[in-house]
């Protein structure tokens, strides 16, 4: 059965802190804190590409499984924020890091469910073709098209890139998963035709808060399990608000829904893989994954340790 086997992770070195920009906002600690819960933003250099940052999760990974990624089936990236508009960042990155030229590659254009969505395409493609190695990448760096003076995005979004391994010796294997799309308020995250985010941080709040928890709701039942049966909720990282917001919207310990992603911000499409990271050594058998956003659109999936 293909399942998560790892995870490697690439977060640029340059970092901006949140404080240094109060001023400019007009806000103050209590609402970094609190509201955003982000003190410093990933940021990537001006000349680093999408597929430079892939590059660097991929070395992330070969240090663990360098002999084991050589034969690999498959390359996926996820993301909206492209190098080029052709060819795909994973053809891109299949030539990059010398990977076989019988490997498929495809790229997904999602955003912030855009991780569970690409697990569940990229399990199914292998198991249906009888592929048994993976990679799927994510990487949506947002810092480039942030309109300086627009405190929504400024003080949310950071920069990085993740890869996951599918293989058939896997950590995690996935479960049935549960989907939805509101594309009657996708305008309320999009990039501009002059190429700037822009976000209706209100509209987007309180579509999670009506929809994350129904479909959280409908994969555990799809899954025959409870809120109780699940040891951890990996959710995206929108913000600190978002995520304590739900939290008690679903009745769930601190502890089994945590925030994690305070020291490097919200980075879209790579979220949840940088949190499924601390745990694929513990003891959780049974995870949720969530990402929302961008569509407006969720995705929820149980993965269960093997």
């Amino acid at each position: 059965m293909i399942g998560i086997t790892d995870i490697g992770l690439y977060l640029p070195a340059e970092r901006i802190d949140t404080a240094s920009l109060k001023s400019r906002f007009d806000v103050d600690d209590a609402f970094i804190q609190r509201k955003t819960g982000f003190s410093s933003l990933a940021r990537k250099n001006a000349d680093e590409s999408v597929v430079d940052m892939c590059a660097g999760a991929f070395a992330d990974l070969e240090k663990s499984h360098s002999a084991d990624i050589d034969n690999i089936d498959v390359v996926c990236v996820c993301t909206q924020n492209g190098d080029k508009a052709l060819p795909q960042a994973s053809a891109m990155l299949q030539e990059r890091l010398g990977l076989s030229e019988s490997c498929a590659s495809f790229d997904i254009a999602l955003g912030c469910s855009g991780y569970v969505y690409s697990l569940t395409l990229v399990e199914a493609f292998m198991e249906r073709n009888g592929l048994t190695s993976g990679l799927v990448f994510t990487c949506d760096p947002y810092s480039p098209h942030l309109e300086a003076k627009d405190k929504n995005t400024q003080l949310l979004f950071g920069d990085g890139a993740t890869v996951t391994y599918l293989s058939k010796a896997p950590v995690f294997t996935m479960h049935k998963a549960t989907f939805a799309t509101i594309g009657r308020k996708a305008d309320a995250l999009t990039k501009e035709p002059c190429g700037t985010i822009h976000m209706d941080g209100r509209e987007i709040f309180n579509f999670s808060m009506r929809n994350v928890p129904k479909t959280l709701k409908q994969c555990l039942k799809a899954n025959n399990c409870s809120f109780e049966d699940v040891d951890l909720f990996i959710l995206h990282q929108g913000s600190r608000f978002m995520l304590d917001s739900l939290r008690k919207s679903l009745s769930i310990k601190p502890e089994a829904l945590p925030f994690f992603a305070g020291s490097y911000g919200n980075t879209v499409s790579s979220s949840i893989p940088f949190g499924l990271k601390q745990y694929l050594d513990g003891d959780q058998d049974t995870i949720a994954l969530c990402g929302f956003g961008v569509g407006l659109s969720i995705a929820s999936v149980i993965i269960r340790r093997t």
